[in-house]
């Protein structure tokens, strides 16, 4: 639920930035807009339909987020506010769509932690 819920707020937080909020002064803000909005779309379409697969895909989408947030919070004072919305967003995400993964691994040491020590004290 929640990797569903960061999927589309940085989907929604593209238009908001590119339309709204800070349009490009150089460049279409529809086609600003349009070009930041894809790469986060098919996993909202995945996330609509409710496929499992949504979460892998945002979170490969969230990494290109990662790096244009951190690029224009460097190089941007203007939108920095924006930029590290668009950061912290990918962030979550990222660690929202690993969570899983990353509690089996944990469980999976932790038992083989756990059969060392027993087959220790047997010895």
């Amino acid at each position: 639920m929640t990797t569903r819920l960061l999927i589309f707020a940085l989907l929604l937080l593209q238009p908001a930035w590119y339309l709204w909020l800070a349009p490009p002064i150089g460049l279409s803000p529809v086609l600003a807009a349009s070009a930041m909005t894809l790469p986060i779309l098919p996993a909202a379409l995945l996330a609509l339909f409710g496929r499992r697969s949504a979460g892998f895909w945002g979170g490969m989408a969230a990494l290109f987020y990662f790096s244009h947030g951190v690029m224009e919070w460097w190089s941007n004072p203007a939108v920095s506010a924006l930029a590290a919305t668009e950061s912290l967003l990918a962030t979550a995400l990222i660690f929202s769509a690993s969570w899983r993964g990353l509690k089996a691994r944990a469980a999976t040491r932790k038992a083989a932690a756990q059969k060392a020590a027993s087959a220790e004290a047997s010895e």
